[in-house]
Formats: structure tokens, C-alpha cells, sequence
């Protein structure tokens, strides 16, 4: 792992830009074909009740901001970063194996989200290093990042409708198996192609993280449109499979339909940002927000719900990219603790999620849980309107 930059590698397409999209579209489809089914995999391959579901989630995102912060910290002190990286994509293949084999809640809630969380820690550090990247080849990272965050959406293109797939066909043993898979080959990557990015070590923390208020409701705002992801991942399985009774296919083809139409959304969002600003297109986001979980408050065919994964992509297409660089911006040369700050927003959002969607699903049902959702977004556009360009 001794690839560095010459001078001269400062082109619009080099192999190591070509190396750092195809090791995003792997981190995403490790993600994708795991984050769709676990609540499905809890509550009918182990049994467990709804709140049993969200404390698992609530406590996979507990040691997931533990886990990425004290690596966050690291990162930043200097240091080849592609090591952190490959560390984390061997632990999430060790976690996929587990998940793959064991049937027992407490060890899974214990060994197995330790060692996802170090594995779900693995894409921000991409990212990080792909911020780097592009700062020190004088690319514009905007567009970039877009064309990062859009193998991401690729990813979650093929990768839930491929999940409920491979367990419909072969069972939960076998989707696991296959995200293990993909973190081996990003692994083998990482390894192989990413290149060193020489940088001056952090050694503390020197402000400009949540004690500043400019930071402070940026991550409140992310934070709550999180949760609604997060809700909206939990319930939306189930809620769609048990409550409204559509078939075992569906979920995977809502979540498919979103991640295709997040590719377009995002692209055009990085060209949007270059004339409106990115707090102007974080704002736009979580209008759609409200639109579409209002849409799944009150619409119940299959068609219909298909339709209104367009405002689900502008919601997530938006804020998974231009949130991320908003958060950079915030902390200039620290690219891994404010891209880890922004993925902890979203593993908070989860904390709450599991909180309160496995409590309203168990006292009320899941499609009580899309008004929660539908409040947390309109909480979540307040704050977006109240933020100020810094």
C-alpha cells in the first residue's frame, strides 16, 4: 500500500478516481443488501417482538457512533487512512459471517453490531479520503462527490431488490454470505488501487465541533432527517408485508425504485448546488421530505407508493451528498472528523428511530409510525430554514 500522487496526476479521470467510485459502489452493496432485510430477518428468522427490532437498531447506532468517532479521531492525526479502511472492511466480512451463521438475538446485538458498526465505518472514511483526493488534485469536489454519492445509489438500485431475492430463493444465510463477499472485494481494493494522500496530522481538537452553534443546528437538522430515515427504514417492511399485505417483493422494489431515481437527483443537485448553494438545496430536500412521508401517511396501493419514491430521492439524494460536503465546509482540513460528524447525525437519527418507531409499532402499529415520521420531517425543515450560510 505505498501508491502516492505524482504532480502530473491532476487529470478529470485517473485510475485512482475510477478505483474510488467502484469502492464506493462496494461499500454501498455490502449496505444494501443487509440494511433492507434486518428488520425482516429479526422479527421472522428470530422472532423477536417490534420493540426487541428497535432496540437492536437503537443499540447497533449507539456503539456506531462510539466505534466512528474514536476512529474519526484517529484518521485525522495522520497516518495512511487506507489502513483504517481495510481494517474496517475485514471486520464487516467477520460481520456478515456472523449474521450468516448465528440465530442467537444476544450475540448479535452484541459481537455482531460491534463488528458492522466497524464495517459501517468503512464509507465514511472512503469518503474522507475521497475529499482529500480531490482537494489535493485540484478536482471540484462538489461534482465528485455527487458522482461518489451516485455509485451509492447505484448500489441500492440492485442491491435490495437482489437481497429479498436471494432470501426468498435461498434464504438469509446466502444474503449475508453475498455482503460479506462484496466487503472482501473492497478490501482487495482498498489494498490495491486507493492511493496515499500525504496530509499534516490533527493532534486535538480545536474547536469547530458541537460546542459551535454553527455546527450545533446543522447537526440537530441532520440528525432529524436521519430519524425519519432511519423510521422509515424499520417500518416500511413490515408495515408494507403485514400491514397493507403486499407481496415479500415490494419493499425491495420501493427501495430499488428510490436508489435509481437518487442517481439523477443527486447529479443534478451537484450542478444545482454551484448556483443556489448547498443550504438552498438542503432546504429544497426536506420539502420533499414532508411531501413524500405525507404521501405514505395517506396512500396505500402498490402503484402509488412506487410513484412516491421521487420525493424520496430528492429527500435522501440531496442530503446524503450535499449534506456531507455542507458538514466538510464546516471544518476545513479535518475532512475525516466532519465526515464522520455527519455520518453520526445519522446514526443519532437511528438511536431515535429505533426508539420510537419499535415503541409506536408495538403499542399502535406500523402505519401509526408514518405520522411520527411525517412530524420528525416537518421538525426537521423548521431547522433546515432556520440554519444561516456560514
Amino acid at each position: 500500500m505505498n501508491l502516492a500522487y505524482p504532480a502530473s496526476l491532476r487529470r478529470k479521470l485517473d485510475p485512482a478516481s475510477l478505483a474510488f467510485l467502484v469502492v464506493a459502489f462496494l461499500t454501498g452493496i455490502a449496505s444494501a443488501l443487509q440494511v433492507p432485510i434486518l428488520s425482516l430477518f429479526l422479527g421472522n428468522e428470530l422472532g423477536v417482538r417490534p420493540y426487541m427490532i428497535g432496540l437492536f437498531y437503537t443499540v447497533s447506532a449507539i456503539v456506531g457512533i462510539v466505534v466512528s468517532q474514536v476512529l474519526a479521531h484517529r484518521s485525522d492525526r495522520g497516518g495512511d487512512r487506507r489502513r483504517l479502511i481495510l481494517l474496517c472492511c475485514v471486520a464487516g466480512f467477520l460481520g456478515c459471517l456472523q449474521f450468516a451463521f448465528d440465530r442467537h438475538f444476544a450475540l448479535l446485538i452484541s459481537m455482531g453490531v460491534l463488528l458492522g458498526s466497524f464495517g459501517g465505518t468503512a464509507n465514511p472514511q472512503v469518503f474522507a479520503l475521497a475529499r482529500e483526493h480531490a482537494d489535493y488534485t485540484a478536482r471540484e469536489a462538489t461534482m465528485f462527490n455527487s458522482i461518489m454519492r451516485a455509485q451509492i445509489s447505484l448500489a441500492w438500485v440492485i442491491g435490495p431488490p437482489l437481497a429479498f431475492a436471494l432470501v426468498i430463493g435461498f434464504g438469509y444465510t446466502a444474503t449475508y454470505l453475498a455482503a460479506g463477499v462484496a466487503f472482501l472485494a473492497c478490501a482487495a481494493l482498498v489494498a490495491r488501487t486507493l492511493p496515499f494522500i500525504p496530509r499534516a496530522p490533527h493532534a486535538a481538537d480545536h474547536g469547530g465541533g458541537w460546542r459551535d452553534p454553527a455546527i450545533r443546528l446543522p447537526f440537530i437538522a441532520s440528525t432529524l432527517m436521519w430519524t425519519c430515515n432511519g423510521m422509515y427504514l424499520i417500518a416500511m417492511p413490515l408495515y408494507v408485508t403485514h400491514t397493507l399485505n403486499m407481496p415479500t417483493r415490494t419493499p425491495g422494489l420501493l427501495m430499488g425504485t428510490a436508489a435509481a431515481l437518487e442517481i439523477p437527483a443527486m447529479l443534478v443537485a451537484g450542478f444545482s448546488t454551484r448556483r443556489f448553494g448547498k443550504l438552498a438545496m438542503l432546504r429544497f430536500a426536506t420539502a420533499a421530505g414532508v411531501l413524500f412521508y405525507a404521501g405514505m401517511v395517506l396512500l396505500d396501493s402498490e402503484p402509488a407508493l412506487i410513484a412516491l419514491q421521487l420525493g424520496n430521492a430528492i429527500f435522501i439524494g440531496i442530503i446524503a451528498g450535499t449534506g456531507m460536503l455542507y458538514f466538510q465546509d464546516l471544518l476545513p482540513g479535518r475532512a475525516g472528523t466532519a465526515t464522520t460528524l455527519f455520518a453520526t447525525s445519522t446514526r443519532t437519527g437511528a438511536i431515535i428511530a429505533g426508539a420510537i418507531a419499535g415503541g409506536i409499532a408495538d403499542a399502535w402499529g406500523f402505519h401509526a409510525v408514518f405520522y411520527a415520521i411525517l412530524a420528525c420531517s416537518l421538525l426537521a425543515s423548521a431547522c433546515s430554514f432556520m440554519m444561516r450560510e456560514r
